[in-house]
């Protein structure tokens, strides 16, 4: 049977990979028992059928908010054998970087099942100099007609490189205005001195792992007790400055999904310094037999609905729409700001959020208590469509919000658009997302050809193009791309002697940093 949500049809084709060989394939997305799903067949290994969306109401909402994006103007490889294997970005690519990715080493301090990069495991160490580094920042700030506006460096553990506050001056050099790390936090908490280089240096936010308020989630998927670890983080943040953090839970289902009102209700505890929260739902990397796969698959429909259980109300379903519904928005900043406005313009299926109030009596109320955030963006692009916004944002605005601190503050961000006026609206709210990325088992290439988190890697023969796609990256292209680049570990060791390439010491964190 086939029903129509929003732009889409369902069934509706599309491709995918199959699980064991990659290669692409036909696929459906339809609906049944009412979840949206993935179905595909590969004549050599047989039918794969995985959850693409957990509730189809939620879907029917998403996807009634859906503005694609603008497109990259200045492609980096040619269609040659299609998506995604001219990763990147390829001329078919149908957005631009809203957040850039760099891997600036593929070490780690601790030995994660869940991780996608490990060179304790790979055979391999990869490590792209500074050099290496300044050009894929100038590459991202290159991008047509929008300049990627923000950055973040991830790996393996960025902070065990012995020059990461150099890495972080040379973003800022180069004019990235956001700077984050995606981190364990281990070397924060253990060096408040490094705290405070980072900072100086110019480092915005802190993305840090955070998988649960107590120390059982952290032994099933980092190894070891790491929440003593994430506290002092956290502690030393504040005494070095750094009042920027967003704490990210990898969610796996049976294993921290029923702590997810307690990460929201910790965040709100420590909001002087907490900005925001992004529940990642795990994504299955390997071969994994379906069994298996369905203990741990959780999707965003599954985390909004447990948060609004565990919190008793206080954050409701409703209250999330997919990160695409925010284009309108970006297209009234853009040309007020005199740039071109940042849209995140991912599949609806990619990621939704909500932005929580927290009142001076501790009142906590989502941002569609105070505004008709559905009727806002819709009136936007009818006007933006129609081209009779001009001298009526204002208008609009008072017409769709109910509150006049919330007038004030979207006036202001209208009428002086910053990376400063953005900071102070930040401090005032709290940030709850969830961002799934796919693997090779739900895969959908529309999805995936609307990517706005890019990765970069340096610009040398033999290997992809330098901005690929954050799930065609981990799905398809890291372990080529870093193999070609990396230097064999016993190589490596030999020319860092004293310079650990993974974890050391019993219980799973590496002493040498």
């Amino acid at each position: 049977m086939s029903s129509c949500i929003g732009n889409y049809k369902t069934p509706y084709a599309t491709k995918s990979l199959c699980p064991e060989c990659l290669k692409t394939i036909d696929a459906k997305v339809k609906v049944k028992g009412g979840k949206v799903i993935i179905e595909k067949t590969c004549e050599k290994h047989g039918t794969f059928t995985d959850t693409y969306w957990s509730d189809v109401e939620f879907f029917k909402r998403a996807v009634q908010d859906d503005f694609p994006g603008t497109g990259i103007k200045n492609p980096r490889t040619e269609t040659k054998h299609g998506c995604p294997y001219d990763c990147g970005l390829c001329p078919n690519h149908k957005s631009h970087t809203a957040l850039a990715l760099i891997d600036v080493t593929n070490r780690c301090n601790l030995h994660c099942p869940i991780c996608f990069a490990n060179a304790a495991t790979a055979g391999y160490v990869y490590e792209p100099s500074l050099d290496e580094i300044r050009g894929i920042l100038v590459n991202f700030k290159s991008n047509k007609p929008v300049p990627a506006p923000a950055v973040q460096f991830a790996g393996g553990e960025p902070t065990v490189r012995k020059d990461f506050p150099d890495i972080v001056r040379t973003a800022r050099k180069v004019g990235f205005t956001h700077v984050e790390v995606a981190t364990n936090g281990i070397r924060i908490a253990r060096d408040l001195n490094f705290a405070k280089a980072v900072k100086e240096a110019g480092l915005s936010t802190l993305y840090l792992q955070f998988d649960g308020v107590t120390a059982e989630p952290y032994k099933i998927a980092r190894g070891r007790d790491l929440f003593s670890l994430k506290l002092q983080t956290l502690e030393n943040c504040r005494k070095a400055g750094l009042h920027s953090i967003v704490l990210v839970p990898t969610v796996v289902k049976g294993v921290n999904d029923n702590q997810l009102g307690d990460i929201l209700r910790f965040a709100i505890k420590n909001k002087d310094i907490v900005r925001g929260i992004n529940f990642q739902p795990v994504s299955i990397t390997g071969r994994i037999n379906k069994e298996e796969r369905e203990k741990m698959r959780i999707t965003i429909p599954d985390i909004t609905k447990l948060l609004e259980q565990q919190t008793d109300g206080m954050v409701k379903e409703s209250d999330f729409y997919a990160c695409c519904s925010t284009v309108p928005l970006s297209r009234v900043l853009g040309p007020l700001t005199g740039k071109p406005g940042v849209e995140f313009s991912c599949h609806p299926a990619c990621g939704a959020a909500t932005y929580l109030f927290i009142e001076e009596d501790g009142t906590v109320n989502a941002i569609t208590h105070y505004v008709d955030y559905h009727g806002l963006i819709k009136e936007l692009a009818k006007r933006q469509k129609e081209g009779t916004l001009e001298g009526q944002l204002l208008d609009v605005v008072e017409k769709f919000v109910k509150d006049e601190t919330i007038i004030d503050m979207i006036t202001t961000l209208f009428t002086e658009p910053s990376y400063e006026a953005l900071g102070k609206y930040s401090r005032s709210s709290i940030l709850i997302g969830s961002m799934h990325f796919q693997d090779s088992y739900n895969m959908d290439l529309q999805r995936l050809e609307r990517c706005c988190i890019h990765y970069g890697v340096p610009a040398k023969a033999g290997v992809r193009g330098p901005i690929i796609p954050f799930c065609s990256m981990n799905s398809i292209h890291r372990a080529g791309v870093e193999k070609a680049l990396g230097v064999p570990t016993d190589m490596w060791v030999k020319s860092h002697q004293g310079v650990s390439i993974g974890p050391t010491e019993v219980g799973g964190i590496a002493e040498k940093i």
